[in-house]
């Protein structure tokens, strides 16, 4: 038991634990849409293009950079999505190139400029135990704009989800809630990257959802299942992270792969099946 409680002793680890837990629980939360919309792959685009925003903030205003980031993701989000709707390209292709371009950039400006602020390996793959108080504000911050949105647009979002289309057509402005989307989940990210890294936080945003979808049918259940595995994998990598000597974004998404591969076990192809038949409706 002495052994357990020794990290709680430490206040930048009591700190860590709750960002870690409620990073956790945010993208597990906004990943089921993103799992369910077939964009799983968005977020990994996002997570890089908001690194470039990152690195250019850095050389106007470094005290500024989580705005700088902030803005510059969402931005790319909203091109992402105006790009694949208003033209041939499809939105595979315009995350891959406006996504990776940013990140190029990013990683251009580190090497020529250097930075005033968080460092490069701490944007690549996060910096949990320096975070601040501000930063813990703005992460509460996204999370009660987050689960505002979906409590008031959950019909619109569930319509928009399995069935476009037809919600297009019955008056839902689909356009506008893809959009808001994009935004949400830019913020999401943004606000989690000094938990995971830039290189990780796709894998939240993905494993949970992916996990909840092969325990359950149910869309309400899902989103509780996704929001309760991201938030254990957070605590948990978190802690063992402690022990072992590795970074915690690192941790955190193996002990999540961990709880895929068991769940996988344990469902068999049907559960995989199943989630991957989702992702095609």
């Amino acid at each position: 038991m002495e052994t357990i409680l020794e990290p709680l002793q430490y206040a930048f680890f009591q700190k860590g634990l709750l960002v870690a837990s409620l990073s956790g629980a945010l993208l597990g939360f906004i990943g089921v849409y993103i799992v369910l919309r077939g964009m799983s792959y968005i977020g990994h685009g996002l997570s890089h293009s908001i690194f470039g925003g990152f690195a250019a903030a850095q050389l106007f205003a470094a005290q500024f950079y989580i705005l700088g980031a902030g803005l510059w993701g969402i931005a790319s989000a909203l091109a992402i999505n105006t790009v694949a709707k208003k033209s041939r390209v499809g939105a595979d292709a315009a995350i891959g190139v406006i996504t990776t371009a940013s990140f190029a950039l990013g990683v251009a400006l580190f090497a020529k400029f250097g930075t005033s602020g968080p460092s490069f390996e701490s944007a690549l793959f996060g910096s949990i135990l320096g975070i601040t108080t501000e930063q813990i504000i703005g992460l509460l911050a996204v999370i009660v704009l987050t689960v505002g949105f979906v409590f008031l647009r959950y019909r619109a979002l569930l319509f928009a989800t399995f069935d476009p289309d037809v919600a297009d057509v019955s008056g839902v402005k689909v356009n506008r809630i893809e959009a808001m989307l994009m935004i949400i989940l830019s913020l999401a990210i943004l606000a989690t990257l000094t938990v995971v890294g830039v290189t990780l936080v796709a894998a939240m945003l993905v494993i949970p959802a992916v996990v909840a979808r092969m325990l359950t049918d149910s869309f309400g259940k899902m989103l509780a299942i996704s929001t309760i595995i991201g938030t254990f994998s957070g605590f948990t990598g978190m802690y063992i992270s402690y022990y072992a000597g590795v970074p915690s974004g690192t941790m955190i998404v193996l002990v999540g792969a961990t709880i895929f591969l068991l769940v996988l076990a344990v469902t068999g192809g049907r559960g995989l099946k199943r989630s991957v038949g989702l992702d095609a409706h």
